[in-house]
Formats: C-alpha cells, sequence, structure tokens
C-alpha cells in the first residue's frame, strides 16, 4: 500500500483547514442539538426537495436551507467530550448535507422536465404522466460550488450515451 508524506504542504493546509473546521463547530456554543437541526433538515428536503416538486417549492426549500443552515451556525450544541466526540462527527457530516441539499435542490430548479423518480408537478402529461424533454436535459450534471451563497453553483454536463437499451418514457398506466 502506498504511503503518502505528512510532511508536504498540502497535508499541512489540510490539517490546518480541518483543525478551523472543527475549531469553528465546536466554539458555537448555541442550545439546538445536531440531531434536532438534522431533523429539520431532512424535513425540508422531504417536502420541498424530494420526488413530487415545483419550481415554487424548490424555491422555498433553497431559502429555507439556507436559514437553517445559518441556525446551524449560530445556535449549534456539541458537548465537549475527552476522546471520540460522535456529536461533532455528526456535526461534520450535517455540515456536508447542507452543502449537498442546497446542490440536489438547485438542479432540481434547474431541470425543466419530469424524469426517472424525481416528478416536476409543471411538467406532466394530460394524463399525468412524466413528460420528459431529452433534446434539453438528456446529459449527466455535476455541480460545483463556488464556496460561497452569493455565487450561483456551476453547472457541468456531459451527454448521454446510450449503446444496450432504448430510452423511452416510463408509463405506469399500461
Amino acid at each position: 500500500m502506498p504511503r503518502f508524506s505528512t510532511s508536504l504542504p498540502e497535508f499541512d493546509q489540510t490539517e490546518k483547514a480541518v483543525k478551523a473546521r472543527i475549531d469553528r463547530l465546536m466554539n458555537i456554543k448555541g442550545k439546538s442539538s445536531v440531531d434536532s437541526i438534522h431533523k429539520e433538515l431532512g424535513h425540508i428536503m422531504w417536502e420541498h426537495v424530494g420526488m413530487g416538486r415545483t419550481a415554487e417549492g424548490l424555491k422555498e426549500g433553497i431559502e429555507m436551507i439556507k436559514k437553517l443552515r445559518q441556525k446551524f451556525y449560530s445556535d449549534l450544541f456539541i458537548p465537549q467530550l475527552n476522546g471520540v466526540n460522535t456529536e461533532l462527527e455528526k456535526a461534520l457530516r450535517l455540515e456536508d448535507f447542507f452543502l449537498m441539499g442546497l446542490l440536489i435542490a438547485n438542479d432540481a430548479l434547474s431541470r425543466n422536465e419530469s424524469c426517472g423518480g424525481h416528478f416536476r408537478e409543471e411538467y406532466q402529461t394530460e394524463e399525468g404522466e412524466a413528460k420528459r424533454d431529452d433534446e434539453n436535459y438528456f446529459y449527466v450534471g455535476c455541480w460545483e460550488y463556488p464556496g460561497d451563497d452569493e455565487k450561483a453553483p456551476v453547472l457541468y454536463k456531459e451527454p448521454l450515451v446510450y449503446e444496450a437499451i432504448k430510452v423511452q418514457t416510463r408509463n405506469y398506466k399500461s
């Protein structure tokens, strides 16, 4: 197994960044538990970014996620423990979940179609079936977070190429 040197400048930068992230979270000294904030985020994702969604609901969900993230950074409580601190571990994951939730919601908002397991209510056939738009959305999307909420996430696209299957709209009525 290859071993990497810990004396490289990239290692030092990363170590300092992780320590700063941990210190930031540990110094909040709020009253809200990691689990309670996590539960709130899950509720927002379920209600606004879930399988059935609308542009209005997605926009509302994005704003709710941002507001909850502000609460996370101002009212989080992580107990001071010696040894392994599972609450700190959960807080670090939850911090990542905020970013992931925002990127998922932005992706859903950018796709003006119903496709796969996600249904945009504005894009359905007269029979209530999913209405795909392969002409405009036949790609794999990858989002880059610019590190600042003032800047929009950046979408990178890669065209889909299928050789072994026929791409078609699902029909649950037949």
